[in-house]
């Protein structure tokens, strides 16, 4: 179900698959356009997250190099294999269809899992602008696959792990134009709904920021974890946005999402429980942080106040991964609770570090002294 193929007479070979091996359902011909597609493209070192990229277009058509091929290319660079989507389009095909395009992607996906070197539980979306919606909606409407179904890609459910929505649409009605097409994707969310990285930008006129809030808010209040980044600056359709250093920093902050998130290994993550003594006594506002020798691996860290008597654990869903880390531990105040005086305790954040080691089911019991801190410049 795979061909080496010239997408465009520019000389840029990619190996393409057909979601479908016959006619697509509701396809109106046998044209190019008529034909959902993936192109596939693996990362030299893959880390087993996936994701599939959905370009923007209004519905119309699809900025396939800048939010597409190039996206693609950079998601490689962090190890993470990329499907480019060509969904569905109008006038001619509504975006149901571009929706049904986007369900199969995902199916798809996950069957061939083991031949493209990827985890079928790690298998996210992101879509810019019109693709940001389609990502929202594969979000959101959603089934666990058939079984029963003849066709083995069918069996396979089409939630996605995660999604990625930049400056996407997310409720036409309220943006005021196209509600048909733009479906209130923002009303459709629920605690089932996968988590998001959301990034739009305050100058951004074609598609408000707002529209973006509004599906923050309503992973907010389902209780879905999300994170949201408006940039003041950059308008509509920048993609990658190289060209601004500012605005461009959102790749860097979802590598660091992703990872945190743990979709970037394999590795279970586990617990971390302890206590923490300076000088014999419980730290009264400080931090504790694992952060992972592996550069695909999550962080896990707890804040410890006078409250907790130097006790702290990290929840396994929030914590690292077994193995080597540099323990980092601030202290960032001297006083627990506050006051109203304004007192001063601590002229700069003190920091002390060392190497540990990591497994499951330990407990570390860390007795420090004031001597071991250093400030941090």
């Amino acid at each position: 179900m795979t061909d080496d193929v010239l997408l465009n007479d520019n000389g840029i070979g990619v190996e393409v698959a057909r979601l479908w091996a016959e006619r697509a359902p509701g396809a109106e011909g046998d044209n190019v356009l008529d034909i959902p597609v993936l192109s596939v493209h693996l990362p030299d070192e893959a880390n087993g997250c996936a994701m599939i990229v959905c370009p923007g277009g209004g519905y119309r058509s699809l900025a396939s190099d800048h939010e597409g091929l190039q996206v693609a290319r950079w998601l490689n660079g962090m190890g993470i294999a990329a499907f480019v989507l060509r969904y569905r389009l109008g006038p001619t095909y509504h975006s149901s269809v571009s929706l049904l395009d986007a369900q199969r992607a995902i199916r798809y996906v996950r069957t061939r899992a083991a031949e493209f070197g990827i985890a079928a539980d790690r298998v996210g979306m992101l879509g810019f602008s019109a693709g940001g919606h389609l990502s929202c909606a594969a979000a959101t409407a959603w089934d666990g696959g058939n079984p029963n179904d003849v066709d083995p890609v069918e069996r396979e459910g089409c939630r996605p792990d995660f999604i990625v929505p930049i400056y996407a649409v997310t409720n036409g009605a309220k943006r005021g134009r196209k509600a048909d097409e733009y479906h209130p994707v923002d009303e459709a969310v629920s605690e089932r709904t996968p988590p998001a990285f959301i990034v739009t930008t305050h100058e951004d006129i074609t598609v408000p920021a707002n529209q973006s809030t509004l599906f923050y808010d309503a992973m907010l209040a389902a209780n879905v974890g999300a994170e949201l980044h408006i940039f003041n600056d950059g308008e509509h359709g920048l993609g990658l946005m190289p060209g601004d250093p500012d605005a461009g920093q959102w790749t860097q902050l979802l590598a660091r999402w992703l990872r945190r998130r743990g979709f970037l290994t394999d590795f279970p993550r586990i617990a971390v429980l302890g206590s923490l003594l300076i000088d014999e006594a419980a730290p009264a506002n400080a931090w504790i942080t694992f952060l992972p020798e592996g550069h695909n691996q999550p962080l896990g860290r707890a804040r410890i106040t006078g409250r907790s008597a130097g006790l702290f654990e990290i929840f396994a869903a929030g914590g690292p991964t077994a193995g080597w880390h540099e323990m980092q531990v601030h202290l960032v105040s001297a006083q627990f609770p506050y006051t109203g005086t304004g007192a001063y305790t601590l002229a700069a954040v003190r920091r002390y570090s060392e190497r540990v080691r990591l497994q499951a089911d330990m407990r570390l019991e860390l007795r420090l002294a004031s001597a071991d801190f250093k400030d941090v410049s």
